[in-house]
């Protein structure tokens, strides 16, 4: 658990840091690590964002480098959880759009919170707990133990309630407690996902906020958090999503999956460099269901 007290140890360091001196040197270390991101990985993520949004691969090679360097501010941001309160996190953090999370809530079934990995996702959960919702994230266990205790440790003091994604018992008891259930859904999915159009390209999604909604007929809300230049930011909710309920469950699934992805790659299309174009969203392709039974016939 050295690791564990080393990192601790440095957000004690890095909490005593004026803000601005803070940001200098996230932007330093994420410069830093630019530098050992892998070749491949760094074309691929050029050519996937020329082919989504059209830019030449010299803007696309621009938005990938800030893309990976804002990981740097990102770490230095979530360093410095343990000096944000509830009175302090509205200098740092605005919420635009709280009426949509707030009439949501007045249902009584719960909210799905849908969201991506755009922006300073972890300080976006922290900042709905400061800002009073009651909110449970969903988080993927990291194979790091001395890590995964420090990030769910600081999860929780901002106000969060932690469950991993094995937890689906837990987040629909929780649902039905009133609370927020956080999820990620813009990474490949691999088998599991369902696959719907993500900038023009089929795309294995996350099928978890819909089923979830579905089940237990939950509002899903899609929330967002962007940076300034001055390094403030402004968590972005925008108007609950319904799940159409007919006799077809994964055609319900389908059709709400494809509705929250256009929404998130609206998002992305306003602010390009703050997604995670480094991860290789369209890595599983898509069955092809038109390939005709080879067996021989009986």
């Amino acid at each position: 658990m050295l690791q564990y007290y080393f990192v601790k140890g440095l957000s004690t360091l890095v909490s005593m840091l004026p803000h601005s001196l803070r940001r200098r040197l996230g932007n330093w270390l994420g410069a830093v690590c630019w530098r050992f991101v892998p070749k491949r990985r760094m074309n691929m993520a050029v050519d996937n964002i020329v082919q989504s949004l059209g830019v030449s691969r010299e803007q696309a090679y621009d938005i990938a480098k800030e893309s990976g360097i804002r990981f740097g501010r990102m770490f230095m941001e979530v360093l410095h959880f343990p000096r944000l309160t509830a009175r302090t996190i509205h200098s740092y953090v605005a919420v635009s759009g709280r009426e949509h999370l707030e009439e949501a809530l007045r249902q009584g079934k719960g909210v799905v919170l849908a969201t991506a990995h755009s922006g300073n996702w972890e300080l976006l959960g922290a900042a709905l707990a400061m800002h009073g919702f009651p909110l449970v994230a969903v988080v993927q266990k990291q194979t790091n133990a001395a890590m995964d205790r420090f990030i769910n440790e600081y999860r929780t003091l901002a106000g969060m309630h932690v469950t991993y994604k094995t937890g689906v018992r837990e987040m629909v008891r929780l649902l039905g407690e009133g609370k927020i259930i956080g999820l990620l859904m813009d990474q490949d999915a691999s088998k599991d996902g369902v696959f719907v159009e993500f900038f023009g390209r089929k795309a294995s999604t996350p099928q978890g906020a819909a089923a979830l909604a579905r089940l237990k007929d939950t509002p899903i809300v899609p929330a967002f958090i962007t940076e300034h230049p001055d390094g403030t930011h402004t968590a972005l909710i925008c108007p609950a999503v319904y799940v159409t309920r007919t006799g077809d469950r994964d055609q319900d699934i389908l059709v709400t999956t494809q509705q929250l992805t256009q929404i998130v790659e609206d998002h992305i299309r306003r602010h390009p460099d703050e997604w995670f174009w480094l991860h290789n969203r369209w890595k599983t392709p898509q069955p092809d269901a038109n390939i005709a039974d080879t067996e021989e016939p009986y």
